[in-house]
């Protein structure tokens, strides 16, 4: 398995987004919007995150085509 290095807080392109599959965990989606971690755990158990959270089981996660509208990410878009 080849791991990719993930980009920094905030620095994230349109196919970095991509790249994440369907769905990514909340501290991902959290960097992607350029939001810390603590805020981004106190803005989801608030039902504040700016993009609909799921929770599955234990955990939560995050649709990545949320984050894409939200960025105005078209989904033919193959720009960085």
């Amino acid at each position: 398995m080849v791991t990719r290095p993930t980009p920094a807080r905030g620095q994230w392109t349109a196919a970095d987004v991509r790249g994440l599959g369907v769905i990514t965990d909340v501290v991902t989606a959290g960097s992607v919007l350029d939001i810390g971690p603590t805020k981004t755990r106190e803005l989801v158990r608030a039902g504040r995150f700016p993009v609909p959270v799921i929770r599955h089981g234990e955990r939560y996660v995050v649709p990545v085509r949320g984050l894409l509208d939200l960025l105005g990410v078209s989904e033919g878009a193959v720009s960085g």
